[in-house]
């Protein structure tokens, strides 16, 4: 029982060849390409005003020097919305529930804003090891405090992403093996069921978008401590 629940997250192959590149590289195939047109489709219009909207949003604490970064955050919000959502497809694999393909995402992201900032200013980047007015007893301390969570943070952005997206998938197979079961001695309950699985499925949308903005928005915000 326990070990069937969890092979959805194994990384389906084929012939000995691994599907997870085939998914990865599925979202650039659903979205248009852009034309030529004076006037552009209602998807790249709707797709463009989401685009501008985000990054305006992204972008609004960060200075100029933070602004390159823009296509970047937007395309990785696009790319992990897009994995999440065909993610809750019947027979879909979802790539982000594994660590190692976020772990993949956070790490460099995150070495790229720890690099740019002992680079460019690096007294104000080795400042946030040291809060101002430490008393002099704990700063050997505080230093290793904050060392230590600043080498936590890629591990959290990957394990944030992929435990909320795995409770999820766990959460609806659940419901649904229990609605299933139910189906046939309580059909009452068992549409009771039915009707929590629809709340929980749409509570796994939002959850979806909401992670990949979330996992954005704190790179971001690693960003904006080192410009």
């Amino acid at each position: 029982m326990t070990l069937s629940m969890f092979d959805q997250f194994q990384s389906p192959s084929l012939y000995g060849l691994p599907l997870i590149t085939l998914a990865l590289t599925l979202p650039w195939v659903l979205y248009p390409a852009l034309t030529g047109r004076w006037l552009n489709s209602r998807v790249l219009t709707l797709q463009g005003w989401f685009v501008n909207r985000f990054t305006q949003q992204l972008l609004l604490p960060l200075n100029v020097g933070g602004h390159k970064w823009a296509p970047l955050f937007a395309s990785l919000m696009i790319f992990l919305i897009t994995l999440n959502m065909v993610g809750l497809l019947p027979y879909t694999f979802t790539p982000t529930t594994q660590l190692s393909l976020n772990l993949g995402f956070a790490v460099p992201l995150w070495l790229a804003t720890v690099t740019i900032g002992m680079r460019n200013q690096p007294t104000h980047a080795l400042g946030h090891l040291l809060p101002e007015g430490t008393p002099t007893p704990l700063i050997p301390v505080l230093i290793i405090i904050e060392t230590i969570s600043l080498f936590i943070r890629p591990l959290a952005l990957g394990v944030r992403l992929t435990a909320n997206l795995t409770a999820g998938h766990l959460l609806i197979l659940l419901i649904a093996k229990g609605a299933f079961v139910l189906l046939s001695p309580m059909p009452a309950v068992a549409v009771l069921t039915m009707f929590a699985l629809l709340l929980l499925t749409l509570l796994e949308v939002a959850v979806a978008m909401i992670q990949a903005y979330v996992f954005v928005l704190l790179l971001s915000l690693y960003l904006q401590e080192n410009v």
